[in-house]
């Protein structure tokens, strides 16, 4: 078969694809259903983390055009930690998608003591598929290290239909120091530079309307910054 054929670039695409899906299931289950587990060995920024989340939120909140308060989903949840220290208490309704298992079953234990109402989907974010207009706020993060740039942004097509007419995606990710994207080969992750997240935002067709970097955080760690997106209908340009 010609090296350039289409169908063999397409079959060979995919097979990374998968590779690297399969890399990373497989990691995380090694590791330990605990918030250390969760943050990598950090478990001591958590506290941090989950004080500038809510910051930030508050700060959405204050937009002319502010989302519902009836329904979120967490994505990427893991053992539930975000759901369970903030996003509970916001919303009546909270769905979590993780493809592990273990860290979900965690999470139903968790929040089996809490007034938590919601759905469970243990499903990777590659073939999450949420209904129509059903989430005035979808949380990701930590977790789009580890989608290709195509299904990320496929991921992103999908929540924007999955939006109230005045809901909001917030992402919050580590960022590259420079502007190539970081490739870690014992997790198949990649931590995107900021230009990176934005041509991909803008593939997907979302517009930032609110940022702001994660304070506080030590100084080894990646820089993390938090965005709230929402459909950009005006005409886009696709690099």
């Amino acid at each position: 078969m010609d090296s350039d054929d289409p169908c063999q670039e397409a079959q060979a695409s995919e097979a990374v694809q998968e590779n690297s899906y399969v890399a990373s299931s497989k990691y995380w289950e090694h590791v330990d259903p605990t918030v250390d587990g969760m943050l990598g060995g950090f478990g001591n920024i958590s506290n941090l983390d989950i004080q500038g989340s809510q910051n930030f939120l508050t700060t959405v909140y204050q937009l002319l055009v502010k989302p519902g308060r009836q329904r979120a989903v967490d994505c990427g949840a893991g053992i539930g930690r975000i759901t369970f220290s903030f996003l509970n208490k916001v919303f009546p309704v909270v769905d979590l998608v993780e493809q592990n298992k273990t860290f979900l079953e965690e999470a139903q234990k968790q929040l089996s003591a809490t007034s938590h109402k919601g759905q469970f989907f243990n499903v990777g974010l590659q073939d999450f598929h949420p209904e129509r207009e059903v989430y005035d706020v979808i949380w990701v993060q930590w977790v789009l290290l580890y989608l290709q740039d195509e299904d990320l942004v496929a991921f992103f097509q999908r929540c924007r239909l999955a939006l109230k007419p005045s809901g909001v995606i917030i992402v919050k990710e580590n960022i590259a120091h420079g502007e190539t994207d970081e490739i870690d080969v014992s997790d198949a992750s990649v931590t995107r530079s900021m230009s990176s997240f934005k041509t991909l935002f803008n593939k997907a067709g979302l517009k930032i309307i609110k940022d702001k970097k994660q304070p506080r955080f030590p100084k080894e760690l990646y820089d993390v910054y938090m965005f709230a997106l929402r459909p950009d209908f005006a005409p886009r340009t696709i690099s």
